[in-house]
């Protein structure tokens, strides 16, 4: 599991992860550390949800309040937009599938930004009003090409990743790439969110086709807006010590609505949650997120056109966007998107972690939950017997390859990992594999190193289909393998990890199950309930 911390909770003050760990604590300090476990994936599901829901009826008010246009043009005004990726490299998006869907995928950040009078208020630890932003909340949203289910991907802010080079494009100013490893959540003061996006591109080789970011004071307006969430506690609890530390959250014993700055509470609350750790605090925070995607679906007591509107006004507030969800008609195209998916398919993760010092690093599970999402591979296991039929009913296509020696072929080496570098001569290699069997016009490609954890042969256009498929034939390499690219201008075989050495290619059994280790919590739970640590009881 992980520790991230809802929207700068534990952000600022380097404390340890471990639950024993001291904390600087200022105010309300639930929050000031830059390694605390918790608020690593929960936060960013619980604004997620209030966003989705926001935009929604933030549409349907300007369509049927009798708004108009004016009203619609205000609405718009009030989202905030900026670049979607600051990075120089890209990631080719998925290959559509059978019937031409593909998936979506939604980076949602929680800014712990302390810019205002309010959001200072909110997050505590006063000396640190108007210093640089941290992306205290990164979860990457994975809708599937069938909009069946949904997959979520925490990743704790104090994990260890290299930042990219990135350009602001308001100013033009370069962050340079950072030297070594350095803490995710600092990407997003390297000129934006987007930075943040190229961060989570570079890490995961996961295409994100938009973000959300959301600050402390758009939780709170947000959730007071949509109303009461269900959360539970087993004791009464008032999350404050006597030096101060906590988030200040104070409830009886069962279950109670929180909404407003009660919510924010709850998703940042660590002292007073089972033992103190952030491991806690993620978990108050998938619970409180799934009562809210149900409570959404099942409740209609924001059918009042002044709480739509209310509604409406705080969502396109608090909301900073890509120019791609840059209007409410896109962001209402998005949400009922989203609302396709049931509960039951809605599956949350936290991306796999080890600790290094006061910090965490992805494991190989991690690597093992990237390639689910880029595959789209359902995280709840449900998609076995899908993909099965699938894997059957992959065909040639109906344009015939050419031949052999006049199948122009650019070959790759994407042999590199987050802990290998590049095998040596792995293009030429295979290249020359080409060319034995007949591919005269196989040629090895040093200009490029990307990085695939499997052999993949891509193509630009349906009339090169037939060539690309005929190029994995050769090869040994699975049809499944064989992808529809605009990042290539020609057939491309990319050597992948699982390809390092040898010439004969032997596809990698897949395990498509999601690792224990990322922690999955399904969105129709309705058992979950938090543990108060004795210590943070009353009576």
């Amino acid at each position: 599991m992980t520790r991230s911390s809802v929207q700068g909770e534990d952000t600022r003050q380097g404390a340890s992860n471990a639950p024993e760990r001291a904390e600087t604590a200022v105010d309300d300090t639930e929050g000031t550390d830059d390694g605390a476990e918790a608020g690593r994936r929960r936060p960013r599901r619980g604004r997620r949800m209030l966003r989705w829901t926001a935009v929604t009826l933030a549409v349907l008010i300007a369509g049927t309040a009798g708004a108009g246009f004016l009203y619609y043009e205000h609405l718009n005004d009030n989202i905030k937009k900026d670049a979607l990726n600051l990075g120089d490299s890209k990631v080719a998006a998925p290959t559509p599938n059978a019937a031409g869907q593909t998936p979506l995928n939604i980076l949602v950040i929680g800014s712990d930004a302390r810019d205002s009078e309010e959001n200072q208020q909110l997050g505590g630890a006063r000396e640190t009003f108007g210093s640089t932003p941290l992306a205290d909340v990164q979860m990457l949203v994975h809708l599937s090409a069938d909009r069946s289910n949904m997959s979520v991907v925490s990743m704790p802010r104090d994990t260890l990743v290299e930042i990219p080079k990135c350009t602001d494009p308001d100013d033009g100013k370069v962050y340079p790439a950072s030297e070594g490893r350095v803490m995710t959540n600092r990407s997003l003061g390297h000129g934006g969110p987007g930075c943040t996006v190229a961060t989570w591109q570079e890490l995961t080789g996961i295409h994100i086709d938009h973000f959300m970011m959301v600050d402390f004071a758009g939780v709170v307006s947000m959730a007071d807006a949509v109303g009461g969430v269900p959360v539970c506690v087993d004791a009464n609890i008032h999350s404050r010590d006597s030096q101060g530390h906590g988030s200040g959250l104070k409830l009886e014993k069962g279950t109670h609505p929180v909404k407003g700055e009660q919510a924010l509470q709850w998703l940042r609350t660590r002292y007073g949650f089972e033992d103190g750790s952030d491991l806690a605090r993620a978990n108050a925070q998938h619970m409180y997120l799934n009562s809210m995607v149900r409570t959404l679906r099942e409740n209609a007591t924001l059918s009042s056109p002044n709480k739509l509107r209310r509604l409406a006004e705080e969502a396109t507030r608090a909301l900073t966007v890509d120019p791609g969800l840059d209007t409410v008609k896109k962001l209402y195209d998005l949400s009922n998107e989203l609302r396709k998916v049931k509960p039951e398919r809605i599956t949350m993760t936290t991306m796999p972690n080890r600790y290094v010092g006061a910090r965490v690093e992805p494991t190989e599970d991690a690597e093992r939950l990237f390639r689910l999402v880029r595959e789209d591979i359902a995280l709840d296991g449900r998609d076995a017997g899908k993909k099965a039929a699938d894997d059957e009913e992959t065909k040639l296509s109906d344009d015939p390859a050419a031949a052999d020696d006049e199948i122009a072929v650019q070959v790759r080496n994407g042999t590199r990992t987050e802990r290998l570098g590049a095998a040596r001569g792995r293009s030429n290699t295979v290249a020359g594999l080409l060319v034995e069997q007949g591919f005269a016009k196989a040629i090895a490609d040093p200009s490029v190193l990307p990085s695939d954890d499997r052999t993949v042969v891509r193509y630009p256009s349906a009339d090169l289909e037939g060539d690309a498929q005929r190029v994995a034939e050769a090869l040994g390499v699975p049809a499944d393998a064989v992808r529809r690219s605009t990042d290539v201008s020609g057939v491309t075989l990319t050597v992948g990890a699982d390809w390092r050495e040898g010439t004969t290619y032997r596809a990698p059994a897949s395990d498509d199950r999601t690792p224990e280790s990322a922690e999955a919590l399904n969105g129709a739970d309705e058992s979950a309930c938090m543990h108060v640590n004795p210590a943070f009881t009353w009576s």
